[in-house]
């Protein structure tokens, strides 16, 4: 099909498909409100983000211990992300796509997507780390299989397939993330959600904030893992889990829709923060 005739059937004049263009815009969207929030903003917001992805940390480590199923555990896990698409809370793994696709289209500075970036990432850590110690206070008979999970992740040695398994974890997020913007149903977004706690926990994909509760469960209850090991682990986990977002979803994300950045760059001032003042 030509791209004229295209235009003639689609609902709009825009250079992609109708649904394609409406993703965008909310991609577009969301990812400018992001970019524009102040930090205390991001900080609470992050905050309550590790702070609920803990209920699916608790949720995945009881059905761990009860059935010793990472696949069963892993569908336990989306209890999490469910509540942080529906409490609107983030992971700092979230802010792969939308913010620096607004970014792109000159919605928002690269200096806020760092204030976002290192808010958020800081402030999940934070929530996440109060949150398991609650948990092992709570559920001491859990012990062996959070010290278990745990060492997964600690004791892997870094090699090719652990840079396959964070690569994965961090696209399988952004993905998810995309698949949200892609439908304004809410149960759809459900779906989706679920769609990527399964893959993410159930296979035991590497992921950064994910994980790094499991390991500071593992801690606070004596496990024998110290956070030198974690920052070991954690370190290059993050750097692949950025590589995964923002290359194999991101990029090619923005590429599909390079009209419409084209045209919103056209169209946005030459001072990002012109029309909105940054805290």
């Amino acid at each position: 099909m030509s791209e004229e005739r295209r235009r003639e059937i689609g609902q709009s004049d825009a250079p992609v498909e109708d649904e394609l263009h409406e993703s965008f815009e909310n991609t577009i969207t969301e990812g400018g409100e992001r970019l524009h929030r102040t930090v205390r903003t991001i900080l609470i917001t992050g905050f309550f983000g590790g702070l609920e992805v803990g209920l699916g940390v608790m949720a995945y480590l009881a059905v761990m211990h009860e059935t010793g199923d990472h696949l069963l555990a892993g569908i336990a896990f989306s209890v999490g992300l469910i509540a942080l698409f529906l409490a609107h809370s983030e992971l700092f793994t979230e802010n792969f796509l939308m913010p620096v696709a607004a970014v792109a289209a000159k919605e928002g500075s690269v200096k806020q997507l760092g204030k976002l970036w290192g808010g958020t990432l800081v402030a999940n850590l934070a929530g996440g780390w109060v949150f398991m110690w609650i948990v092992m206070q709570a559920f001491p008979q859990w012990e062996p299989t959070v010290a278990e999970s745990a060492r997964h992740f600690t004791d892997a040695p870094f090699s090719l397939q652990t840079v396959a398994l964070a690569i994965l974890g961090g696209s399988t997020i952004t993905l998810m993330s995309r698949m949200q913007q892609g439908t304004t149903s809410d149960p759809a977004k459900i779906v989706a959600t679920v769609i990527g706690g399964f893959l993410l926990a159930g296979l035991q994909l590497f992921h950064s904030i994910l994980d790094s509760l499991l390991v500071f469960g593992a801690i606070q209850s004596g496990a024998g893992i110290s956070y030198l090991q974690w920052l070991g682990w954690f370190g290059y986990t993050l750097l692949f889990n950025m590589i995964g977002g923002l290359v194999l979803v991101t990029a090619l994300r923005l590429l599909r829709t390079k009209e419409l950045v084209a045209q919103r760059r056209r169209e946005a001032p030459d001072d990002p923060d012109a029309a909105r003042k940054d805290a």
